[in-house]
């Protein structure tokens, strides 16, 4: 009889390891400034979907706003997840500052594009209190 979590299209497997990770991320830019537009939040996302690609991560989601990006990025236990942070802020913001030099300039970043800060968030699976309850319900030897 295989495991449950084969049957599960949502759970990757590796060698050893069964696993389902999300992370919900939010980059916001240098001074709260207002720098995207459309069109440069579509390339945003073309250059971070590059980067999760070289991760072996997969983004699920992207969207934003004027001042800050939403990401939802699937990604493997080997992975660390403050790695694939600093590589999507620092390509990202390489590659935008050089095709977007006059807006940018224009708008008065300064050296930095994206904010030291983030957040990222687990996401995914049943909630805590759920795990917490099936943790508890095992059948401890006694």
């Amino acid at each position: 009889m295989s495991p449950r979590w084969e049957t599960n299209p949502d759970i990757r497997t590796g060698r050893h390891v069964s696993y389902n990770l999300h992370a919900h991320l939010v980059f916001v830019t240098k001074y709260r400034k207002d720098v995207f537009d459309d069109a440069m939040l579509k390339r945003c996302e073309e250059i971070m979907r590059e980067v999760c690609g070289s991760f072996e991560t997969e983004l699920k989601e992207f969207n934003g706003e004027r001042d800050h990006v939403h990401l939802l990025v699937r990604y493997p236990p080997k992975v660390a997840l403050s790695k694939l942070i600093n590589s999507l802020k620092g390509v990202s913001s390489r590659y935008l500052r050089a095709e977007y030099t006059d807006r940018i300039n224009r708008i008065g970043l300064g050296s930095a594009f994206w904010s030291r800060s983030y957040f990222a968030g687990s996401c995914g699976g049943a909630p805590l209190s759920t795990v917490r309850q099936y943790i508890e319900s095992q059948k401890r030897p006694t």
